[in-house]
């Protein structure tokens, strides 16, 4: 992709201050724009659960020169363990580390979201004006600006504006047709949250399976907490429903769906009330084709989320903050053309990410019976015991993402080494 960065300096304004938003912060500043990142929390959202990097995701990491930072706060997974309602292990998966083929479903790169929200932070904020206890309510455009309009009552004018803010986005709901649904749903809710750390707790993800589409997963991130997950393959009014309402509903919907689960319900259970963090979501991929209208542009899971069944959310986030912002280094001076090269090289990654996702195989995984869920974990553990698992990984020749490259933007990288604005912008 032949080209020269424009010299010329926009301002951009990126709604959403979590993955995708700082990414973005980070490409823009060092292409030699003035960025302002707004987060409608009062403060940085360095919370969460675990994550993972796959793929083109980790090349973007390592093209911000950031892939030995992220090693320094990995989570300690092994693998994954499918296991019965006593504990017992019926078929374990470990995570290939031969940096070769195709991940398992514990990725090499496992970190807590917050570890990674606070490395993109530290390498951005110099750069970088953050405004917390802030969201645009609103926008105009024209040809020249489009105009924000903040929840505080005040406004702004920009060159550019980004919506990265979340698969709830209100700027893609503002950007699209009314009454335009995005979701691409699959019938499955998850809910997670943190518990204190036991002695049984090891470094292998245990995954239990109880009938009615129940599943639970444990993992554990350090050596006081575990994270708690609770799986769900529901199709009602209701279950999409309760993701909206207020915690303390949220958590006894669980509670009563999960009560007569067994295995470690109830120690899961009583720990939702003491949790420091607990979210509950419908599992769904949002879908649609327009990222951008005007000066206004979609990215990370507001354009395009994968769902956290592909794999590739954060991955995805991160590739897609990297494509935009190249091009808009690229064509500063022509932001039409740039948004519509970051569709259409963005675009087909995307498609294969989300194509991951397979309602019939996820289906499976969450089985409606005891016999389905023995003929399962058979099934599993006869695969591991010829190591079918491990050599699929190992020989396959592509990762999640199929062979999608990502672009090299190269003199976008090259634009600016300095890391303060005032350098950048006296070139």
């Amino acid at each position: 992709m032949a080209g020269r960065t424009t010299k010329r300096s926009l301002r951009v304004l990126v709604a959403g201050g979590g993955i995708a938003g700082q990414a973005l912060a980070f490409w823009l500043t060092r292409g030699g724009h003035r960025v302002t990142v707004v987060e409608r929390f009062p403060a940085l959202r360095a919370s969460g659960a675990q994550v993972d990097l796959r793929g083109q995701g980790i090349e973007a990491v390592e093209r911000m020169e950031l892939l030995e930072t992220v090693r320094g706060k990995l989570v300690d997974e092994a693998g994954v363990a499918f296991v019965d309602s006593r504990g017992r292990r019926k078929a374990t998966i470990m995570a290939n580390t031969s940096g070769k083929g195709r991940q398992t479903l514990t990725s090499e790169y496992e970190i807590m979201r917050g570890d990674l929200v606070r490395i993109l932070h530290d390498a951005t904020k110099d750069d970088t004006e953050y405004v917390f206890g802030k969201s645009v309510d609103g926008f105009d455009q024209d040809e020249r600006h489009v105009t924000a309009r903040f929840s505080d009552g005040t406004s702004g004018a920009y060159d550019l504006l980004i919506g990265a803010d979340g698969q709830g986005s209100r700027i893609r709901r503002a950007l699209l047709p009314e009454g335009f649904d995005p979701y691409w749903r699959v019938g499955i809710h998850m809910a997670y949250w943190f518990v204190p750390r036991i002695a049984s707790d090891t470094d292998i993800r245990d995954t239990y399976m109880a009938p009615g589409g129940r599943q639970i997963m444990r993992r554990s991130h350090n050596a006081t907490e575990t994270q708690a997950y609770f799986v769900l393959r529901e199709e009602s009014a209701e279950a999409s429903a309760i993701h909206r309402a207020p915690v303390e509903r949220q958590q006894r919907f669980w509670a009563d769906r999960f009560r007569d689960a067994g295995w470690q319900t109830e120690r899961f259970v009583d720990g939702m009330k003491d949790s420091p963090f607990f979210y509950s979501q419908e599992i769904a991929q949002v879908r649609t084709d327009t990222w951008s209208e005007g000066r206004v542009v979609l990215a990370g899971d507001a354009a395009h989320c994968a769902s956290p069944y592909s794999g590739m959310g954060v991955s995805g986030g991160l590739v897609g903050a990297y494509v935009l912002s190249g091009e808009v280094n690229r064509h500063a001076d022509d932001l039409p053309t740039a948004l519509t090269h970051y569709d259409r090289v963005l675009r087909p990654f995307v498609d294969e990410i989300q194509a991951e996702v397979n309602p019939r195989i996820l289906r499976v995984g969450m089985p409606m019976n005891k016999h389905a869920i023995s003929a399962f974990q058979n099934a599993t553990a006869l695969a591991c015991f010829f190591r079918v698992p491990d050599l699929v990984a190992r020989f396959s020749k592509e990762d999640r993402g199929g062979g999608w490259k990502l672009p090299n933007y190269t003199e976008a990288r090259a634009a600016c080494h300095v890391r303060s604005r005032e350098s950048c912008e006296s070139r």
